[in-house]
């Protein structure tokens, strides 16, 4: 069913882009779907944007704690939060 350019394929509203690829990414898609690892095209397509974006969020985790001063890190760490912190039950 189309609303205002987007389809309702499950729950959420998905927009449709026109895209091109080259030959074997298209095999690549077609077979995934004729091996049933994928509906179709736009699943296997989303699914790939859904592991890239991961990865990346990933990658950017990792830069950030690269950043840390392992030193530092273990000197609060001794220090702690202080008994202040803690609820008292």
């Amino acid at each position: 069913m189309a609303l205002g350019g987007k389809n309702r394929h499950t729950r959420y509203m998905v927009q449709k882009v026109a895209i091109s690829l080259d030959k074997r990414t298209v095999q690549n898609l077609d077979r995934w779907v004729k091996e049933g690892k994928y509906p179709n095209r736009s699943r296997a397509l989303q699914a790939a944007v859904d592991l890239l974006t991961e990865r990346e969020k990933r990658s950017r985790l990792a830069r950030e704690l690269s950043k840390l001063d392992p030193k530092k890190e273990q000197r609060m760490a001794d220090e702690g939060l202080g008994d202040a912190s803690w609820p008292a039950y």
